[in-house]
């Protein structure tokens, strides 16, 4: 070897064996599997017959559990990174798209993700929430995004059931337009059919709500499969406005309160705050608006379009990590099977958010983000909950 130059250290090489794999694909689970992460990628996921481990790798054994990739939050919000991306994680959130409010330590988190020694949830960010009052500001606001370098723009075309000013459709079409100028997508918030159609009609790459107010339409359908755009229904959010009229079953179930935020919990118990919620004309109107949103759900998915996982955790109430898996058994109960289920929080989230080069799926040359379970999902989406690890980057988050 010439002077001064020194040898390579091996590389960081981990061997997990023995699990039952549901890599996020179409291929169907594979008993007694392999995965090999090296420097926080895999190299290899498949049938340990089929799968080399490499000399001098540190072997995980798995045996009698079940790996599925990391969930993919589409649609979240993180208020302090270096809290709330461990809270995240901790339920086996990998990664979330964080949907306006984000500032200086989320653009940081972000821009310090993509390394082998990550071991807390991966964020995307859109920066603020535009309200725009007019086009030329709809514009100017769009331009400051950009600069921010966040991921996507977002906006809200709500009236918050007739209680605020909607943003108008001249609006919209103009930070739309101007966000694909600059190559930016953007994720529309929304609760009225009418303003899906008009959304789609502008250009808008992302639905991040349910449409609640009525069945979803031929047309609006037609207009989601013409473009590919993927529906995101937060059926949690709705469940948030009106659960709280008492206390519910899950404050007593410790795999939540291991994590929750008890702060939260405590006001939430409090009588007073219960017994609003149960006067309150929104909360109730919520309430029939989360079947609305179940129905359009399913029809949608039977109809083709894409669904993705997401929830609008971060606000008050709506306990990050842990509705994520609630999500996924509302989607359940809907009447999406466990594969489409699982799908959506895996592959589909990163397919809509366009991060599927390196995130949800188990496969060659991704980053090794996975959940390790003590039961299969497949048969029950509830065994989500039966957490053993999480790995990111091959890491194992502390739980």
């Amino acid at each position: 070897m010439a002077a001064g130059i020194r040898a390579q250290q091996p590389a960081s090489v981990r061997a997990f064996t023995g699990a039952r794999l549901i890599d996020g694909t179409d291929r169907a689970p594979i008993a007694n599997a392999t995965i090999v992460v090296r420097d926080g990628r895999v190299v290899a996921a498949g049938a340990a017959s089929a799968v080399t481990v490499p000399a001098g790798a540190e072997r995980v054994a798995l045996a009698g559990k079940t790996v599925i990739p990391g969930l993919i939050n589409a649609h979240g919000h993180v208020n302090t990174p270096d809290r709330d991306l461990k809270t995240y994680a901790a339920y086996g959130v990998t990664t979330v798209f964080s949907l306006g409010g984000e500032t200086a330590p989320h653009f940081a988190a972000r821009d310090s993700q993509s390394t082998p020694s990550l071991n807390r949830a991966r964020i995307f960010v859109g920066g603020p929430v535009l309200a725009p009052t007019s086009p030329a500001d709809a514009r100017e606001q769009v331009a400051k995004v950009q600069a921010m370098k966040a991921d996507l723009v977002k906006i809200r075309v709500d009236d918050n059931l007739g209680t605020t000013a909607k943003m108008t459709p001249d609006v919209y079409r103009a930070v739309i337009d101007e966000a694909h100028k600059r190559g930016l997508r953007v994720a529309a918030h929304l609760f009225y059919l009418q303003d899906a159609k008009g959304l789609l009609d502008a250009g808008a790459d992302f639905i991040a709500h349910s449409v609640r107010d009525a069945d979803i339409s031929p047309e609006v359908i037609a207009l989601l499969k013409a473009r590919g755009i993927c529906v995101c229904p937060t059926l949690m959010r709705e469940v948030s406005t009106f659960v709280y009229e008492s206390t519910p079953d899950f404050f007593a179930d410790p795999f939540f309160l291991k994590h929750a935020d008890m702060q939260q919990v405590n006001q939430l118990k409090e009588p007073a705050r219960q017994e609003a919620v149960r006067k309150s004309t929104s909360a109730q109107r919520y309430k029939a608006a989360l079947q609305v949103a179940n129905r359009n759900m399913k029809k949608l998915s039977d109809s083709g379009v894409t669904i993705a996982m997401g929830t609008d955790t971060g606000p008050a109430g709506r306990f990050q990590g842990f509705f994520e898996l609630q999500e996924l058994e509302l989607m359940a109960k809907a009447g999406l099977t466990p594969k489409q289920v699982l799908q959506s929080a895996t592959r589909d989230a990163a397919r809509c958010w366009r991060v599927d080069k390196d995130l949800g799926t188990l496969e060659a040359g991704k980053w090794a983000d996975f959940v390790v379970l003590d039961a299969d999902p497949l048969v029950d989406i509830a065994n989500t909950k039966k957490i053993s690890a999480v790995y990111i980057a091959g890491n194992q988050v502390p739980r």
